[in-house]
């Protein structure tokens, strides 16, 4: 029989964890951490479970040096439970003078106890079993004992309180003698020998994580009580057998610490998430690249997925009702009758996300085509599906009076990943994508049709360019090499961004007629106006991009 080894005393938190993960395993309870580590290294216990970080309290220490100092094992899984405890006596009357618990469970409930027993003794009891027999023994009345309500009706006393430390989690580690099998959920946690002290290490350390993006989930600096070096814990997204996780492990040890063996993976195990999630599962409408490629990274994130489109065999109408939140992931013209179609199918308390690249008409009809309780938000990404990752990249979001929970939590998924989200409202997305997308586009179609007009030919372009006047043509070239309905959606968008459209066709046409009338100086205060406008901060931040890209383009033609 599989048998596992944990703390006591019978019916205490980590009793009921092991019981939890596995309900036939035998348990043998241990007074201390130490104990438990000890039963398992000796071959007593197949597995050892110990308390690993609390809510209320933190990370264990005992537990993160125990590990650090582990032998042979592999820290192979995790469980979350909550962490109900009450307040237990011999009567349920006589005023309590002293509070008895494991050390560990009097700090969860330091706010309880300051506010309710300011005055008591607090004993911290390393065998709590004994210090009950004892106060059971001489009749103590006047002391109190805090532990799960399991374990004080088990030893035979009164329930006073219960729930003391509410909001309270704690999640236990699972340690075996072989290593986890990637689950595609995975996490890996790791600890450094005692290293050298040296100016940047840890930029160093934390950034081939940071290039790679690998998410951190925790770190801990420690310092090793013999030698005084440095002593890192981290723990992050990722399986060791991936190839990103095994590059920047080599590299750290081999090229930061400079020190063979100076790494130590403790284990690989399939993640666990201490803060609940509302959202199990998106069902996407829409099976083009850019579904895919969020389907792609919310699977890493634990969520499940289902992609619906045309082809598919499931159909939308199928799906909706099995998931948590609908996304909407059509062309752009497509986009208002897809929520005109499904959207009076979501039910209340299930969210719809419309990945969109116009807000107002579209967010119009996602108010008017679902339930009240639907939640509704819009996510203009601004990169394509060829993006390796969402870090850096700009994202437009435009929440609603009925944006919440669920909204929220894909909110909170944009951020971790690295995206740059922009707060707007639909008439300034609109008005903005007028500027970042839609002008720029059109004027890179009608520049390809001036040269088509004057019998340009396009090759010789490069030769009478300045740097400068690359960018547009690099833009035009950009343009005409892609999907031509992409750009074309853009160009047919309505709302606000039509106003830029029509003003730049406008102020061209007077700037035109100004240039063939030798108004010099009038073009001239035309550019004054505008660079006051602009502001000297904001032309010396583009300037300095752009001399960048010039020192980039440079190099490129002079390869060429």
């Amino acid at each position: 029989m599989l048998s596992i080894a944990t703390l006591g005393p019978y019916g205490s938190h980590a009793w009921q964890a092991a019981r939890h993960y596995n309900p036939n395993a035998e348990i043998k309870l241990c007074q201390s951490l130490t104990a438990v580590m000890q039963a398992f290294a000796s071959g007593e216990a197949d597995l050892a479970l110990l308390p690993f970080y609390n809510t209320r309290t933190g990370q264990n220490h005992e537990t993160g040096s125990l590990l650090s100092s582990m032998g042979n094992g592999f820290w192979r899984d995790n469980i979350v439970l909550p962490s109900h405890l009450s307040l237990g006596g011999l009567d349920a009357e006589t005023e309590l003078a002293t509070l008895l618990g494991k050390s560990g469970v009097l700090r969860q409930c330091e706010e309880y106890i300051a506010t309710n027993f300011p005055q008591a003794t607090i004993v911290a009891a390393p065998d709590l079993d004994a210090a009950v027999t004892e106060l059971k023994a001489n009749s103590l009345s006047w002391q109190g004992v805090i532990e799960t309500e399991e374990a004080l009706k088990a030893y035979g006393l009164k329930i006073r309180a219960r729930e003391i430390a509410p909001h309270n989690q704690t999640r236990y580690l699972v340690l075996g003698q072989a290593p986890a099998e990637r689950s595609g959920y995975d996490a890996t946690a790791l600890v450094t020998t005692p290293i050298k002290d040296r100016v940047g290490i840890l930029m160093e350390i934390l950034g081939e994580f940071a290039k790679r993006s690998i998410n951190l989930l925790d770190m801990q600096t420690r310092t090793d009580p013999k030698s005084q070096k440095l002593l890192f814990f981290i723990e992050l997204e990722g399986h060791l057998e991936d190839e990103g996780v095994r590059q920047a492990l080599t590299r750290i040890e081999n090229q930061i610490i400079q020190e063979p063996g100076s790494v130590r993976v403790l284990g690989s195990y399939p993640r666990v998430d201490m803060r609940a999630k509302h959202i199990k599962r998106f069902g996407f409408i829409g099976s083009g690249e850019m579904s895919v490629w969020f389907a792609e990274r919310l699977k890493s994130e634990g969520y499940e997925t289902v992609i619906t489109g045309r082809r598919s065999a499931l159909k939308p109408e199928a799906m909706i009702p099995e998931v948590d939140v609908v996304v909407i992931c059509v062309p752009i013209s497509a986009t208002t009758a897809s929520i005109r179609q499904y959207g009076p199918l979501l039910r209340e308390n299930q969210a719809l996300i419309l990945l969109a690249g116009e807000a107002e008409e579209v967010l119009d009809a996602a108010l008017a085509h679902t339930r009240e309780g639907v939640e509704v938000l819009l996510v203009h990404n601004l990169w394509g599906p060829k993006a390796a990752s969402m870090k850096d990249k700009n994202a437009s979001v435009v929440r609603t009076p009925r944006s919440g929970m669920l909204s929220n939590e894909f909110e909170a998924f944009l951020y971790k990943h690295g995206a740059v989200i922009s707060l707007d409202s639909p008439g300034r997305h609109d008005l903005m994508m007028g500027v970042s997308q839609k002008l720029p586009t059109s004027i890179s179609v009608a520049l390809a049709m001036a040269l088509k007009d004057n019998a340009i030919d396009p090759r010789e372009i490069g030769s009478h360019s300045t740097l400068t006047s690359l960018y547009s043509i690099l833009s035009m070239a950009r343009v005409h090499s892609q999907n031509p309905r992409t750009y074309a959606e853009i160009m047919a968008t309505g709302g606000e961004g039509r106003r830029i459209v029509k003003s730049f066709a406008e102020n061209l046409a007077k700037i035109t007629a100004l240039a063939e009338a030798g108004e010099i100086e009038a073009l001239c205060r035309v550019i004054e106006e505008n660079r006051g406008y602009l502001s000297e901060e904001f032309l010396s931040d583009r300037m300095r991009q752009a001399l960048i890209v010039d020192e980039t383009l440079g190099r490129v033609i002079s390869r060429d």
